[in-house]
Order: structure tokens, then C-alpha cells, then sequence
């Protein structure tokens, strides 16, 4: 998932690398970099991005710029922004800016081309309070899940649906196990009946052999 490469921090995917800006472990978040203003040639589905990991605590937004379009037929959650700063310099009034609130309501599909917006942001806002848009970082925060502790594999096999065998949940004495020991053909009630089987089947074969 994250891979360092020439002493920078990359966030993984099947879509490619995207450099990490920040990693907080308080609150399991990580922040994936983005360029201040980004061409509708280069847009990524953001759905995509984060696909397969928990929603972040505060949703990802989408600002959509120089935008032929004011709606997008499908996406009513799709409106008007005011008061930000566009990715350049414009005095064509009758172009408009578009902010997408939560990016997980995107359809994977989408594509700032459908609105006919040339260029866009990835942003996050730092709080739910913030209503506008001029004070929001730039970056995609993905969530993340790290064990609070380092589990004890065999204490796993004392639990009332633990197991022990080889290639199994894990490996255990006999003794421990809550159960039974399983094995590769089936299951034994105890250890000694494992090993029972193991020299009756070794004696079988001696006999063969004789």
C-alpha cells in the first residue's frame, strides 16, 4: 500500500503512484498529494482512489472549474460554488464553478467532462463546520485501520472457534488447543490419536516393504 521510492512516500494503487503529503496516526488518516489545479485530461475517479478503505472522518470534495454546465442530470448533490479561486485568471461570467461535498456520492463513471469543466481540485475540508471552500486543503485523506495491539497467534487456538494444524489459523501443542486438532484429511479428537495414526500408517508401510 505505501512504498518508499528515492526517500518520498508513495500511496500504491492500481491506478498508479500518488505521492503522501502526511500520515496521522491519531486519527488513522493519510493524505495523498494533489497539484493546486489539475487538467479534466488528468482526472482519476476519486471513488477509485479510495476504494476499499474506511470513509475518512471528514468527506473529500471535488471543486470543478470553468464548467459549461451548471447541473449534472444525475447528480443533484452537484451545485454551485462562490468565492474561490479558480484555477486561472477568468472573466468569462458565464462560466461557472461546481463543488461535489462528498466524493463517495460520485458515480465511479463520472468525469469533469460531463459538466464541461476544463480543470479541478481534490480538496478536504478540516472540519463539517467549514461551509466554504476558501480555507480547505489541497489532497485526498484516505483512512486506515492498524491493530491496537500485536495478536498472540496461538491464543487464537483457545478460543472457542480457534484451530490448530499446520497451514491452518496456527500452530499449537495439543494440549492447547480448545477442541480438537485438525488436520490436512479431517479431524482427531486429541494430538496423541494424530500421532497414533502417523506410526500405525509408518508400520503399514514397513510391512509393505518387508
Amino acid at each position: 500500500m505505501i512504498i518508499c521510492k528515492s526517500q518520498k512516500l508513495y500511496f500504491r494503487t492500481s491506478l498508479g503512484l500518488f505521492p503522501i503529503s502526511s500520515i496521522d496516526y491519531t486519527s488513522k488518516t493519510l493524505t495523498v498529494f494533489h497539484g493546486s489545479c489539475s487538467s479534466s485530461e488528468q482526472f482519476v475517479s476519486p471513488t477509485l482512489l479510495s476504494a476499499g478503505f474506511p470513509s475518512p472522518p471528514n468527506p473529500n470534495s471535488l471543486l470543478l472549474f470553468n464548467c459549461s454546465h451548471k447541473r449534472h442530470p444525475a447528480a443533484a448533490f452537484i451545485r454551485n460554488c462562490s468565492r474561490l479561486h479558480m484555477c486561472r485568471p477568468s472573466s468569462e461570467d458565464s462560466r461557472y464553478c461546481l463543488v461535489v461535498n462528498d466524493i463517495e456520492r460520485l458515480d465511479p463513471d463520472f468525469h469533469p467532462k460531463d459538466l464541461g469543466c476544463s480543470s479541478y481540485k481534490r480538496v478536504y475540508r478540516r472540519s463539517l463546520s467549514e461551509e466554504e471552500y476558501g480555507g480547505v486543503d489541497l489532497g485526498t485523506r484516505i483512512s486506515f485501520d492498524i491493530p491496537d495491539h500485536v495478536p498472540d497467534i496461538c491464543n487464537e487456538c483457545r478460543k472457542p472457534n480457534g484451530s490448530c494444524g499446520v497451514g491452518l489459523k496456527c500452530i499449537c501443542h495439543a494440549k492447547e488447543c480448545k477442541d480438537k486438532v485438525l488436520s490436512a484429511t479431517g479431524s482427531l479428537n486429541t494430538g496423541i490419536n494424530l500421532l497414533f495414526l502417523s506410526f500405525s500408517i509408518i508400520d503399514q508401510m514397513n510391512l509393505w516393504i518387508i
